[in-house]
């Protein structure tokens, strides 16, 4: 039987990701998981826990021994954080870490890299960028998205030296699950609906790609077992504003769609508030100002790679919303 292991496993994606590789039914899951790690998003059983970091190089060797794939999905998903020293210790030397760990892991097979639609760049002037894009470093909306360009490099030049890995970047992650930074949508749901936030974000003409989340899942394991080592592959979605992300939500609920569009100088004063609230109370803000840097962009990309080659099927972001939407109530957290 073959073993994978999974950084990053209790989080959003990871722990579905763990779920969807156990489904399979010819798979060995081990999850890279903190001592300190909410585990609510894995199986109680069933998946074999090897406590560790990204950062912590011994605990990987620990984590990587006896296994042939590794899904190095952890990540720090933030628009801000106080310090943000930590993009470079979590998600840069992270990486490097995992890539000598595979390096020097006997019985190594393939490394599957969960990257992101940031790394490829904006799409200002109405372009739907493919796997070709490579980011133009000109500015950076927040630290997330340098530490990504920075990763983004480092795994392809392992790439160019014979490492067998994959570079997967999929788009707005959303759909039922935790509720973190990596799961943007279901928080700004929760806002628009108890009543917190009255009206649009963004202009109307703001574009990102929305992929939902079991469906990125699938990439990842049809990337496992059908993409080309070295190759990138954008496991996108719909490319929508976010606009239209609640005009499709308020069709969904029956409800009335907002009546104005809330200022962008509006949204950085905010953003800037938020921020300095954040640094007192300590609870990381929805909106900083940094998320609204990327509101002032575009972010549409195209599939059309991971459709011909890992038979990737993405959903609408109707069904999409639909699905979440409809979990969201069921847990209490909305009221329409």
């Amino acid at each position: 039987m073959k073993k994978v292991v999974v950084t990053g496993a209790s989080g959003y994606l990871g722990g579905k990701l763990c779920r969807a590789l156990l489904a399979q039914g010819h798979l060995s899951v081990r999850a890279l998981v903190r001592p300190t790690s909410d585990l609510s998003a894995l199986p109680s059983s069933s998946v074999e826990l090897a406590y560790g970091d990204v950062t912590d190089y011994p605990s990987l060797l620990a984590a990587f021994s006896g296994c042939h794939v590794v899904f190095h999905v952890a990540a720090l998903v933030e628009p801000w954080l106080p310090d943000p020293s930590k993009f470079i210790s979590v998600n840069v030397e992270g990486l490097k870490n995992v890539l000598k760990a595979f390096r020097e892991t006997e019985g190594m097979e393939k490394m599957l890299y969960t990257s992101s639609f940031f790394a490829i760049g904006p799409t200002d002037g109405g372009v739907v960028a493919d796997e070709s894009q490579v980011h133009h470093q000109k500015f950076f909306c927040t630290e997330y998205e340098r530490s990504k360009v920075i990763t983004d490099k480092i795994a392809l030049q392992a790439a160019s030296e014979g490492l067998p890995i994959i570079l997967l970047y999929p788009g707005v992650i959303y759909g039922p699950g935790k509720i973190t930074g990596g799961n943007i949508v279901a928080s700004l749901m929760i806002e628009r609906f108890n009543g917190r936030l009255p009206g649009y974000i963004g202009s109307g003409s703001d574009k990102c790609s929305f992929s939902h989340v079991d469906d990125v899942v699938s990439g990842h394991i049809a990337a496992m077992e059908k993409g080309r080592p070295g190759e990138r592959y954008l496991l996108t979605g719909e490319n929508a504003s976010l606009e239209h992300v609640f005009d499709i939500a308020a069709i969904i609920t029956r409800t009335k769609s907002p009546s104005f569009h809330i200022p962008m100088w509006v949204l950085d004063v905010y953003g800037w508030l938020s921020v300095l609230v954040a640094r007192i109370t300590g609870k990381l803000p929805l909106i900083s100002y940094p998320a609204v840097k990327v509101m002032k962009h575009q972010w549409a990309y195209s599939c059309e790679k991971a459709k011909a080659e890992l038979n990737y099927n993405p959903r609408s972001l109707n069904d999409g919303l639909t699905e979440t939407l409809e979990w969201l109530k069921s847990r209490g957290l909305l009221k329409y």
